[in-house]
């Protein structure tokens, strides 16, 4: 998976030896993002140095069940880390520390100055008065997309847009986040608002229409999934989970906290895929980063083992768990180092879990091994009881698949003998429903292949596949698809810069939208991206990483050129496009900038259209700003 934290990422070490929080230093150059972070340089040479090794390396190694790995802790907002020490869950342990001692800690963590803030710093001016402070229970939630339905294809009715409107869209406002480098939380639109997550941890309720903020629920760190709006039972409830493995449920029109756990007690595990509702039950998948901890060739190679996790929606009471590996890890000896061996490992779950309520089940795809023998689990479809998790069929799509970051080091002796190819499945899969009747379940693989499976078989194999794009570490298929009917839409990335040596054929890359007929496979029209990048924006590319989403007639992507473009669905013809990779006046006057666009897609609704931009991780422009547009008028 070179997924870290994210999905399919570029070589890991390059980018964690580069810039604090695994942010290469270029990436963070422009005067927007250089404002008030205040880098402090070289991380060994900072007092707070000494004072982690002494009092937390020994929990925070990837050995403590509960304590999350050192490459989470790095990751996470300095307010958050500074809170944990002083009056959260690590006070008691942080309690022999000095208030100085404890910001040196986290100013190593980080490497950045950190200024402790007003608790209401990040809203202050720009909280809602008057009628844009009210939720209108008129206007229910938009349950398409991510949570939902993975085809991502919202009803005309619902989008309160139609084609011939899109030329004519324009930015309507700008909510920009604080100190941060990337926006990549899936955003929801229900009640007359717009509800989306942040790399501070906060989850923010927007007015729709203005952008002003109704209410700031703290996560205690980032939000990386999308947020899910559903009613359970008389209640208006939001649901989203945060990047140490919590589940969060708050109320939707107050932001009050309903519950709130941990799902998975592994150090390194995270949640990166959005948990899908139906019926008063949550399915929550786990993913994690075990893969960078084992790099370290002292540590115990691997243990982590990606599940499905179904929650009761009002009392977040476990009702099932189903592992992608069904028996835990066992020791198979030493490396030639004297660290202890262990597998099966692997197969994490990354991306939101599709729903099949006629057949009563639950689809996902796993991820590859992290150890030693490669087992027939990973890179593989699985098709899960609704009701009990139980396992119904398996579809293994890359058979031999084994690798973790150790492989990126010559001679580390934790990199598994199958050495990759880490072609994980990491967009959610399709459910395509096809003018006879019959329902294909449809794929996208990081090479850049589509494929089609029978749901119905036991034993299901491909009914077609198609080559669409090359593939790269980032992927071919990346974060996601999207269906109008029985036309799949297929963002391809096919970056070419990939900081990991001269394999590719930059000449074979197909960066940009394709269209696939569900029933054949075959392709329908493709729009290969050219670079506009041009000089001075190294981290530039013309490639689509984010998921796409579509109305009837348009299908809108995020480049990582920072281009949001409109294609029309028959031609694959650019019908609007708008450059955010710029600097932008927010609400309540704050400046913000856009950048490449990856991890979340737009989300459309109530005549409006919600997309983020920003991703400042893996050589991808860094950007902190929700821009929402609308038809001029």
């Amino acid at each position: 998976m070179r997924q870290f934290f994210g999905l399919l990422h570029i070589p890991l070490l390059a980018a964690l030896s580069c810039a604090p929080n695994g942010i290469s230093t270029a990436l963070i150059s422009t005067d927007a993002f250089q404002t008030g972070l205040g880098e402090l340089g070289e991380r060994s040479s900072l007092p707070g140095a000494a004072l982690y090794e002494e009092n937390c390396a020994g929990c925070h190694n990837g050995t403590v069940s509960r304590a999350p790995h050192f490459t989470w802790l790095e990751l996470m907002p300095a307010r958050n880390l500074y809170a944990a020490m002083t009056t959260g869950i690590m006070k008691t342990q942080a309690s022999g520390l000095s208030d100085a001692e404890r910001v040196h800690v986290v100013e190593y963590l980080t490497r950045l100055r950190f200024e402790k803030e007003h608790d209401d710093a990040d809203i202050q001016g720009l909280r809602c008065t008057g009628p844009a402070a009210h939720f209108d229970l008129d206007r229910p939630p938009i349950e398409t997309g991510w949570g939902h339905d993975n085809r991502r294809f919202v009803e005309a009715r619902d989008a309160g847009l139609t084609a011939d409107e899109i030329p004519s869209l324009e930015l309507k406002w700008t909510f920009v986040f604080p100190n941060a480098l990337r926006a990549r939380s899936q955003p929801a639109i229900g009640y007359g608002a717009a509800y989306v997550g942040s790399q501070s941890g906060a989850v923010y309720a927007l007015d729709l229409e203005t952008g002003c903020v109704r209410w700031r629920y703290r996560a205690s760190s980032e939000v990386r999934t999308g947020i899910v709006l559903a009613r359970v039972g008389d209640r208006a409830l939001a649901f989203f989970g945060d990047t140490l493995a919590r589940v969060h449920a708050v109320d939707a029109l107050s932001g009050e906290a309903l519950w709130s756990l941990k799902v998975d007690d592994h150090p390194s595990a995270t949640l990166t895929g959005t948990p899908t509702f139906h019926a008063g039950t949550f399915y929550v998948p786990v993913s994690s980063l075990e893969v960078t901890a084992a790099a370290d060739p002292g540590y115990t190679c691997c243990t982590f083992r990606g599940s499905v996790k179904a929650f009761d929606a009002l009392t977040g009471k476990l009702r099932w768990v189903s592992y992608a590996i069904p028996e835990p890890a066992a020791s198979l000896g030493k490396t030639s180092v004297g660290t202890t061996r262990m597998a099966p490992s692997g197969a994490p779950i990354w991306a939101s879990p599709t729903l099949d309520v006629a057949r009563r089940r639950l689809y996902v795809g796993t991820g590859e091994n992290y150890s030693s023998p490669a087992d027939g689990n990973s890179d593989a479809v699985l098709a899960l009881d609704l009701d009990s998790g139980e396992r119904i069929w398996t579809r293994q799509i890359t058979p031999r698949d084994a690798w973790n970051v150790a492989c990126m080091m010559e001679g580390n002796p934790n990199c598994p003998d199958e050495d990759g190819p880490d072609f994980d499945l990491g967009a959610s899969l399709l459910l395509i429903d096809l003018s006879d009747g019959e329902q294909v379940l449809i794929g996208g693989h990081k090479n850049g292949s589509v494929f089609a499976l029978d749901p119905d078989a036991q034993h299901p194999a491909p009914l077609w596949w198609t080559r669409v794009g090359r593939g790269s570490i980032q992927g071919g298929v990346h974060f996601g698809l999207a269906a109008e009917g029985a036309t799949v839409f297929v963002p391809i990335n096919d970056m070419n810069d990939t900081r990991n040596g001269d394999f590719l054929d930059p000449e074979a890359a197909r960066p940009g939208l394709h269209a696939v007929d569900a029933r054949t496979g075959r392709v329908l029209w493709s729009h290969v991206q050219q670079n506009v990048c041009g000089k001075g924006r190294p981290f530039c590319d013309p490639g689509v990483s984010a998921p796409v989403t579509a109305l009837p007639g348009v299908v809108f992507a995020g480049h990582l050129d920072g281009f949001l473009r409109a294609y029309d669905t028959t031609t694959g013809r650019v019908l609007w496009s708008f450059d955010t990779a710029r600097e932008f006046t927010g609400v309540g006057g704050r400046r913000g900038r856009g950048g490449g666009m990856s991890g979340a897609g737009p989300a459309i609704g109530d005549g409006y259209i919600l997309v983020n931009s920003g991703y400042g991780l893996y050589f991808h422009e860094p950007g902190n700003v929700l821009l929402s547009f609308g038809p001029a008028g």
